[in-house]
């Protein structure tokens, strides 16, 4: 669900939004030779090929991969096996030496899909579709935030933070809904953006398009294109604009590139793949490393909206950090880290306990969810009788844990649902333990 009145980013219709499909070797920002090695490592994977089969495979124009494939036959590393009735129907095959190049070629890369864009036009692309240009209104965030619970002031701070692309820290206590509500701030983020399969770098593969991170958009609306000058480049995906989300399973190790030896080419770091969009550390605190590691990793990132990567040969490149970075913790501001970094923090949003009408608000929403009457005389009886007696706050994750703890019971007893006394009891002390 996008906030579609929330912001305004340039549609993927017009000229300058989309990466446009070269027309010549030159253009697609890739050395001649590491096409060649690309296009062999196919070949060999694959067998014989046809024209527009390599095209589909490695995302390229069959017009520029007609001037490829000619060097490669002077060069005897492929040759045509058969014609057919048009160009496209050439079927070309590696020689005996050119699958002995290719086989080189993997040994030291595995990747073998479709060709990757060139650093210069990433970072020129992330620039043009950047998530700090949406520009996020009151309307747009309470059409997107319609139905949720949410304290105004929170909405507010909610709207005003994410407008502005700058770090937002959720805090409260455990319970209070931060990781709820961060994970919905992504109904804010409007517009697509353009994610390439992979980029090159120093003559090394990094690969950025993730199906767990970006979800593609379905293009069979668009027009059909004409004008060869206004074909899309289909070495980028058209996409949401992406949202990743990292627990306490973040390591300051899962925040570099990812080289894996056995295949050659290295995986973006989480926050690079969720370029032009939401960044969510969840339950700051919970990692192995300690807050202050992982906040002073992300000092520089934060102030100067770029980072610094390094490949495994020491070759250092920089890359843009174009995201909502968002912190959930249970901790407070000042325990995670130092005045310095703090002021880099954006919006420190504290996210507490509910009053009793917004409460009563989730309680029977989620009895309704459940198939469980609502009963006033009960609901009272749990705020005066358990929350009260035993100092629990209101917190908006407890009406749907104890209504469930109901529902459970019930089914497995095989009776209706009901608000009962006895249920009550049953799922509080169920819930709380000792309490």
């Amino acid at each position: 669900m996008n906030a579609s009145s929330s912001a305004r980013v340039i549609p993927f219709d017009e000229p300058a939004a989309y990466p446009r499909a070269p027309r010549t070797l030159d253009e697609t920002g890739l050395p001649l030779l590491f096409l060649v090695e690309l296009a062999a490592k196919l070949l060999f994977v694959r067998g014989q090929l046809r024209l527009t089969e390599l095209s589909q495979q490695l995302r390229l124009p069959a017009i520029v991969l007609e001037s490829l494939l000619a060097f490669m036959r002077a060069e005897r590393i492929c040759e045509v096996m058969r014609r057919g009735e048009t160009d496209g129907d050439i079927l070309y095959e590696l020689t005996d030496a050119g699958r002995a190049r290719a086989a080189e070629f993997l040994g030291r890369c595995k990747y073998a899909g479709a060709a990757p864009v060139g650093l210069a036009a990433y970072v020129a692309q992330v620039e043009r579709q950047s998530v700090t240009k949406m520009c996020v209104t009151r309307e747009g965030v309470n059409e997107a935030f319609r139905g949720l619970i949410i304290k105004p002031e929170v909405r507010d701070q909610l709207g005003a933070a994410m407008g502005s692309g700058r770090a937002l820290f959720l805090y409260g206590p455990a319970g209070a809904g931060k990781t709820y509500l961060a994970e919905r701030l992504a109904l804010l983020l409007d517009g697509d953006v353009a994610v390439p399969h992979a980029i090159l770098v120093d003559g090394e593969i990094i690969q950025v398009f993730d199906p767990l991170i970006h979800t593609p958009v379905d293009d069979d609306h668009r027009p059909a294109v004409l004008d060869n000058l206004l074909r899309p480049d289909l070495r980028w995906v058209r996409c949401r604009r992406p949202v990743a989300i990292t627990g306490g399973e973040l390591t300051l190790r899962m925040l570099d590139l990812d080289y894996d030896a056995s295949t050659g080419f290295y995986q973006a770091p989480p926050h690079v793949k969720a370029n032009g969009g939401l960044f969510v550390v969840d339950d700051l605190g919970r990692q192995l490393v300690t807050p202050e590691q992982l906040m002073n990793r992300w000092i520089v990132p934060m102030d100067r909206h770029h980072d610094h990567l390094a490949l495994h040969s020491g070759t250092k490149f920089t890359l843009p950090f174009d995201v909502v970075l968002v912190f959930s913790t249970n901790l407070t501001p000042s325990d995670v880290a130092d005045p310095a970094f703090l002021r880099r923090l954006g919006y420190k949003i504290h996210i507490g306990p509910m009053n009793e009408q917004e409460y009563r608000n989730i309680f029977t929403r989620v009895c309704e969810e459940r198939g469980v009457p609502f009963d006033e005389a009960a609901f009272q009886t749990l705020l005066n009788d358990y929350h009260a007696v035993h100092g629990q706050p209101l917190l908006a994750c407890f009406p749907r844990d104890i209504v469930n703890q109901i529902a459970d019971l019930a089914r497995y007893l095989g009776e209706p649902a009901q608000l009962t006394p006895d249920a009550l009891h049953w799922a509080w002390h169920n819930y709380f333990a000792a309490q």
